[in-house]
């Protein structure tokens, strides 16, 4: 299926990653449809993606970016009209569960709040002027702890708990000149960063086993492809009425009937 992306101009955060993570994948997804992607990310590992790509003969730039600095956001928007002159959408994705509770420091929670949710305002922000006039569209990447909450992570889970009402509000805001805002809601997936987690605990095999057992659909977690396939049509042609929207890519996770995960015996 053509998603009609060839060509789009699409500003990624957080998509220097580790290989395998959910940003660099859906770097790569959007290449392979023939967009382009704008990399706005502090790791230097951008580079060598972007050099990857333009290897193949891809359009693709990196712009080394700290998002908690919003001079830096700033640049690296005036980077992008520069080389580009255009944004036909942006993908907020950068988040780190940091553990930023109720004990950490008011430092802690408030740096939290600043590369969770603020980095994603300060993005839109400045990149708004060319959404406009390509009536694009933003796409936040959520977590469900927004939702469930998880216990330790004040910071992470309020941050979460914002993207998913500046989506809406986003939503709203667009309307007046044809733009969408959407969000996907992330459960469990397994990346380098999590799989960094598990091994990190004493139990670790039998912690990923506990949890892939209650993720109802055939009992395994979302793979960082899947989300990068919702996040691609979700930004695309096909899905122009759909805004505001909460998009859980989770494999029932959240919210189906937790009779769903009794095994037979």
């Amino acid at each position: 299926m053509d998603l009609q992306l060839k060509d789009k101009v699409v500003v990624i955060s957080g998509a220097a990653g580790h290989r395998g993570s959910i940003g660099e994948v859906m770097m790569r997804a959007i290449a392979a449809e023939g967009a382009i992607p704008a990399i706005v990310d502090r790791n230097a590992r951008g580079f060598e993606y972007v050099k990857e790509l333009q290897a193949e003969g891809i359009d693709a730039e990196f712009f080394q970016t700290d998002v908690t600095d919003p001079e830096q956001i700033a640049s690296a928007a005036d980077r992008i009209k520069a080389k580009y002159g255009r944004i036909d959408a942006v993908i907020n994705n950068v988040g780190v569960n940091d553990g930023a509770g109720l004990e950490a420091s008011y430092d802690d929670f408030m740096n939290s709040l600043k590369l969770n949710v603020v980095s994603y305002w300060c993005l839109v922000k400045e990149c708004l002027p060319m959404l406009k006039a390509a009536k694009g569209n933003v796409l936040n990447i959520g977590s469900k702890v927004g939702y469930t909450g998880q216990g330790n992570t004040s910071g992470y889970a309020a941050a979460k708990g914002g993207v998913m009402a500046l989506t809406r509000e986003w939503a709203v805001d667009f309307v007046k000149w044809g733009g969408r805002s959407n969000c996907i809601i992330i459960a469990e997936s397994y990346t380098p960063a999590y799989e960094t987690w598990i091994k990190s605990l004493p139990n670790g095999e039998e912690k990923l086993k506990s949890i892939v057992e209650k993720i109802p659909l055939e009992n395994r977690m979302t793979t960082p492809q899947e989300i990068a396939n919702q996040a691609l049509f979700l930004i695309s042609d096909l899905a122009t009425h759909t805004t505001g929207q909460h998009v859980f890519c989770d494999g029932g996770y959240v919210h189906l009937d937790r009779s769903l995960l009794t095994q037979e015996k």
